[in-house]
């Protein structure tokens, strides 16, 4: 849904790398090279970002009217 601020397993910021991982990426850069230049080095904080799925416009559609 919304990326995550911290690391689950090292509690390390990895929230201010999305953007500029996720359009580095969709401009065809290897994600593996682009978490390097972020400076991601754990492979728990890897993981976080290359398994994320974005799927709050999905959701979004099911709250409440207020």
């Amino acid at each position: 849904m919304i990326i995550p601020i911290r690391c689950f397993t090292c509690g390390s910021l990895i929230g201010d790398k999305w953007e500029p991982f996720i359009t580095r990426v969709s401009n065809g850069e290897d994600p593996g090279k682009v978490l390097d230049d972020l400076g991601v080095k754990r492979y728990c904080c890897r993981r976080m970002l290359l398994s994320h799925v974005d799927i709050i416009k999905e959701v979004i559609h099911y709250t409440r009217p207020i």
